[in-house]
């Protein structure tokens, strides 16, 4: 039976943690290393409803995309929600690893996967990394010449839902497109400087959107959620082929706390 520390051990094979932003928080958070694993979810955030779904369904594991705790925390009580949620896995035996920039990076990570899952060709690392090849974000180039409203459609169905938000007009060509999962606005002028026409991430402010216009380049806004979710659902089923004995699953629970209406 395989132990938290094997997961680990694992999970920094398929990210590295020296890929992981300097400001980030990645690796085993909360845990035992020597504890037996029977079962492991998968999530984007530590909520009410996925902090209970891993207690009441059994995980031993969960692999949480978003790191919580982020930043070091002097106490650690139930009169903060986070202390409340870290309280109660750990008094269940409830061990909490996360990949986060690492992943986002990685070369099976969120945005590679992402870039492949548009067909883009010819794919390269945005913002390479000076401790080694890789780095964050990735761009390529269409299979073919498409305006600004057919990569809409394209990014509509790989990441299956139903709205989002541009900034460019629907009918701009587009050849080449960087993207950055989750909250990626500092992209905006790299982006541009790849000589891309369009940056598909998931959120960014209103004065990043408008530098974006105002450089000429187009963005895809699908939501930090839409994002990165795909990427954790893939995470599970690698994980279950790599640990066939396990139990593994993304969160049933988890959902997007936005919507477009």
């Amino acid at each position: 039976m395989p132990l938290v520390d094997d997961l680990a051990r694992w999970m920094e094979t398929l990210a590295p943690s020296s890929l992981a932003e300097s400001w980030d928080n990645v690796g085993l958070l909360v845990g035992d290393r020597s504890i037996a694993v029977n079962g492991v979810m998968t999530c984007l955030t530590l909520t009410d409803a996925t902090v209970r779904e891993a207690i009441e369904q059994g995980a031993d594991l969960v692999v949480t995309h978003h790191p919580l705790p982020f930043r070091p925390v002097s106490r650690l009580t139930t009169e903060t929600t986070s202390g409340r949620w870290l309280w109660q896995l750990a008094a269940a035996q409830v061990s909490v690893y996360s990949p986060h920039t690492a992943f986002d990076s990685a070369p099976r990570g969120i945005n590679q996967r992402l870039a492949e899952g548009l067909g883009l060709a010819a794919i390269e690392v945005l913002a390479p990394s000076t401790a080694g090849p890789l780095g964050a974000g990735r761009h390529g180039c269409l299979p073919a010449p498409a305006t600004l409203g057919q990569l809409v459609e394209r990014v509509k169905t790989f990441l299956r839902i139903g709205a989002l938000q541009i900034v460019g007009r629907p009918e701009t060509p587009v050849t080449r497109v960087a993207l950055a999962c989750g909250s990626a606005a500092e992209f905006i002028p790299i982006a541009r400087a790849a000589g891309c026409d369009c940056l598909v991430t998931g959120e960014a402010r209103f004065h990043a959107a408008l530098e974006a216009q105002s450089l000429g380049l187009a963005l895809i806004l699908a939501g930090h959620y839409a994002s990165e979710r795909f990427g954790v659902e893939c995470l599970a089923d690698e994980l279950a082929q790599a640990f066939p004995t396990l139990c593994v699953w993304a969160s049933r629970r988890e959902s997007d706390p936005l919507s477009w209406q």
